[in-house]
């Protein structure tokens, strides 16, 4: 076996609450700051996308008839934990830019598999497309942002093939996504023991749900972020997207100094942040 797939190396490489003790502190913030948001911030929590288990999100209005860009945010957890409710801090640095922003939840593993996961969010976002305006939002103007399996599943939505999943849907319905210490080749993941009981990960869904194995998006852009006191894999995944897709898909490839793989996602909130402007900067763009 390659070092690559040696399973104690890759605990080492993957286990980001064993490699920031103070994880549980980082956890602690995002539900205070959550709950802070949650109760100031005008916000229709719970609406269904569909009628499967946890297929449901929280929006974040704009003014009414604004036609305000839209900001789509999919949490992390390894796509077998966390929650909507506890990344509802997102929300305010965006709202008071003018975005509408939608927080989607969707089903964990093993109760569910990663493209089973994939395609609860391609349905939240064909929600997203066909009911935003109601909220303020403007449909042709949709940003995913996600954070670690939440960057998978926003690099996987820039890829997908929309109308193939239904015919009213825009074939650029995501143009612009961010991903913050994403996972982009699965197969290391299926290696990786305190995951995979978990995941349960074939080589049918490495092959289905790896972004860096499909081909580049026709059109659309991805930003990509890692900290840059993330492990070696992390680092690797966050290049090798940029790798396989090329740089007219992804202009932004960074490693943002002194950050973790937790500290990265509060460097969004945090006003004037390098991270924070990238995607102000998409969700700017036409």
């Amino acid at each position: 076996m390659s070092a690559q797939y040696d399973p104690q190396w890759l605990d080492s490489m993957y286990n980001n609450r064993a490699l920031v003790p103070e994880h549980a502190e980082h956890f602690r913030r995002w539900a205070a700051w959550s709950a802070d948001a949650t109760r100031s911030q005008q916000r229709e929590l719970d609406v269904r996308y569909g009628g499967g288990p946890n297929e449901h999100l929280d929006i974040f209005p704009a003014a009414p008839q604004s036609g305000a860009p839209v900001l789509v945010f999919i949490h992390g957890g390894y796509w077998r934990s966390l929650d909507k409710r506890d990344h509802a801090f997102v929300a305010p640095p965006f709202t008071r830019e003018g975005a509408c922003v939608v927080i989607p939840n969707y089903a964990l593993c093993p109760a569910v598999t990663v493209p089973q996961i994939v395609l609860q969010m391609v349905q939240a976002l064909a929600w997203t497309w066909r009911n935003i305006r109601k909220f303020g939002g403007d449909p042709e103007r949709i940003t995913v942002v996600g954070h670690s399996a939440g960057g998978h599943l926003a690099a996987m939505l820039l890829a997908c093939d929309w109308q193939a999943h239904a015919r009213d849907l825009p074939a650029g319905l995501v143009r612009r996504a961010l991903s913050i210490s994403g996972l982009f080749d699965l197969e290391p993941i299926m290696h990786t023991p305190f995951l995979q009981a978990d995941l349960q990960l074939t080589a049918e869904h490495v092959r289905l749900a790896s972004p860096a194995l499909l081909p580049p998006p026709a059109q659309g852009t991805l930003a990509t972020v890692c900290g840059g006191a993330e492990s070696e894999e992390f680092v690797r995944q966050n290049r090798l997207i940029r790798h396989a897709w090329g740089e007219r898909v992804g202009p932004v490839c960074e490693e943002l100094p002194g950050l973790n793989h937790f500290s990265v996602l509060e460097a969004l909130v945090e006003p004037g942040h390098r991270l924070q402007q990238v995607a102000l900067e998409l969700l700017r763009s036409e």
